[in-house]
């Protein structure tokens, strides 16, 4: 397995790699991104072959000025050895100098996906998201790229972007892993305290329960208030949103006769989490 740990090594390595699949994390991995990697691997398999690449770079660009970048957990060891067991290829392993070089005056932002939900409680959060995505597209220049559905306004936007800006990647989606309890496995799990942490799993149950309840038909008011319901019976979570709207574009909806995608952010102490659930009618 090739590290690089540079923009200009990464380049190098490219020139000869032939056919690449991307899969774009912020380290800490667990078993969730490693299904991603396999999920890249399947699809380079489908096309005749090629290469996996990881990168693992925690974007300051994306975190607000009272959000946890410093916090953030990094293992980058252990990251390596994961993801030389699960047949990566390369991973670039840049500073974030060489990222965000001095005198940069180039944001990329996707402004009506990347300021509603999530980008609305964490504003900016998508713009460094859509900024540094496309600058690993310029620099690996992947044919595809892998995203995990639990971060599916993430994965939403991204595909938006490379839809407006003809950029020839194919964007994959990863299904959301989870623990034997439900909860969604999530790099930020690692900071929940023990109490926390057996409360988290109250956002895979109410996901169940809305998810029943789109299935034998409902309203969105009702199924937001059933939510809510649901998520407030636990003292330990502070809800931040509930969303309810169309799985392809995010829109919002009115009925619940087509495919939604149902969005939840909650607080555990310091730690945000979310989850979501497409439910189909």
């Amino acid at each position: 397995m090739q590290i690089c740990r540079s923009t200009q090594a990464m380049r190098d390595w490219r020139q000869d790699a032939g056919r690449v699949a991307l899969v774009p994390t912020m380290g800490a991995l667990h078993p969730g991104h490693l299904s991603l990697v396999t999920r890249a691997r399947d699809w380079l398999e489908a096309q005749g072959g090629g290469r996996v690449v990881t990168s693992i770079f925690v974007n300051p660009t994306q975190f607000g000025a009272s959000e946890d970048l410093d916090k953030y957990p990094r293992s980058e060891a252990q990251d390596l050895d994961l993801l030389a067991g699960a047949g990566c290829d390369a991973v670039f392993l840049p500073q974030v100098a060489d990222i965000y070089r001095p005198g940069a005056q180039t944001q990329v932002e996707v402004t009506g996906l990347g300021r509603m939900l999530m980008g609305r409680l964490r504003p900016g959060h998508f713009r460094g998201v859509a900024t540094v995505v496309t600058k690993l597209f310029n620099i690996i220049q992947p044919q595809a790229a892998v995203f995990g559905e639990k971060d599916y306004q993430q994965l939403t936007l991204i595909r938006q972007m490379v839809a407006d800006l003809d950029i020839p990647v194919q964007v994959l989606a990863g299904p959301t892993v989870r623990d034997a309890d439900g909860l969604a496995l999530s790099s930020r799990n690692q900071r929940l305290s023990p109490e926390d942490r057996v409360a988290a799993p109250v956002l895979a149950r109410a996901l169940d329960r809305a998810q029943a309840m789109v299935a034998q038909g409902t309203t969105p008011a009702a199924l937001r208030r059933a939510i809510r319901t649901l998520l407030a019976a636990e003292p330990r979570g502070q809800i931040r949103s509930i969303d309810i709207r169309d799985a392809g574009d995010l829109s919002r909806v009115a009925t619940l006769d087509r495919p939604v995608v149902i969005l939840l952010a909650v607080r555990f102490g310091e730690v945000l989490l979310i989850d979501q659930r497409v439910a189909h009618p």
